[in-house]
């Protein structure tokens, strides 16, 4: 209720939107973007999951723009964990990753909109505009997908194997492609090791089957 009073309060102010990104510069590209708009204003920023939770708590944004790839986490699961906590906030996705894979998982998740890193820059604008109002914002192409799955009731035409990923199976991948630790592949720290070299019970040094 607090939120929803808070909201009404600002209704005549600037958008106020929040920045999800792991890369500095980027960050710093997108705010003087926004801020250079007269009706927005960027509200905070963060560099991965955690302290995007804590900062859209704070900052009470309108709306946020979101990457997939964040330091330590995932923008897909980010996504619906704010979801679940904020349901009215709009959210768009700004990523490098193809919009044919990422799109429709992401509002799925959801994500009101789908940019790419490479769109010019009034795009960025106009799919916040667009989400702002309620709608959804992706390409034209993710759009015929999108419509042609609603009537058919089908998948989209040709889908590949990634299509029937998971959204994990998705991030794995994605981790190993980029060269980042995946949790099976998280490097070990050096406790881990030492303690690997602590006899642990009576088994120690026998081979186990």
């Amino acid at each position: 209720m607090n939120d929803i009073l808070r909201r009404n309060d600002n209704r005549d102010s600037k958008t106020r939107v929040f920045l999800v990104d792991d890369h500095p510069l980027m960050r710093q590209g997108i705010a003087q973007l926004i801020n250079d708009q007269p009706d927005m204003e960027v509200c905070g920023e963060a560099e991965d999951a955690s302290s995007t939770l804590k900062g859209i708590e704070r900052a009470n944004p309108d709306a946020a723009i979101i990457d997939i790839s964040l330091r330590g986490s995932n923008g897909i699961e980010l996504i619906k964990n704010l979801k679940a906590l904020y349901k009215f906030l709009p959210m768009l996705v700004l990523s490098m990753h193809d919009e044919g894979i990422y799109a429709q998982r992401a509002l799925r998740a959801g994500a009101l909109g789908y940019v790419m890193k490479q769109e010019a820059a009034d795009k960025v604008i106009t799919a916040l505009r667009r989400i702002m109002s309620g709608e959804i914002y992706v390409n034209e192409k993710v759009g015929s997908q999108m419509l042609h799955q609603a009537l058919t009731g089908r998948g989209k035409p040709n889908a590949s194997p990634i299509d029937r990923l998971s959204d994990r199976e998705l991030e794995v991948i994605q981790a190993i492609g980029e060269g980042k630790p995946t949790p099976r592949h998280r490097p070990r720290s050096s406790r881990e090791r030492e303690d690997d070299r602590i006899p642990s019970g009576p088994h120690q040094g026998e081979n186990w089957p």
